[in-house]
């Protein structure tokens, strides 16, 4: 009877065992990787950001603000119209 209690205790753990595996343990891992990813793009567009800044700043120097905005606006409209022609377009 003694060894029948005990490997009652070991088909129990290994059930708990093998659900957590199945259900918390990829759900922990999810979550890890959006957080994660949420902080990376935070990151990511906090960069681009101060880079848009900088070169605006590094601009404006010599061209005054109205020639930096230009010049920034004709980058975004070059950006624009590359994006705009590698679009797919369906039948």
């Amino acid at each position: 009877m003694e060894d029948f209690a005990t490997r009652f205790a070991d088909l129990l753990e290994m059930v708990a065992t093998r659900i957590r595996s199945l259900t918390v343990d990829r759900v922990n891992r999810w979550i890890r990787v959006s957080s994660l990813g949420m902080v990376a793009v935070a990151l990511g567009l906090m960069a681009a950001v101060f880079l848009v800044l900088t070169i605006f700043g590094a601009l404006a120097i010599p061209l005054g603000n109205d020639g930096a905005f230009g010049v920034l606006g004709a980058i975004a409209l070059i950006g624009g119209v590359f994006l705009w022609n590698k679009q797919h377009k369906t039948p």
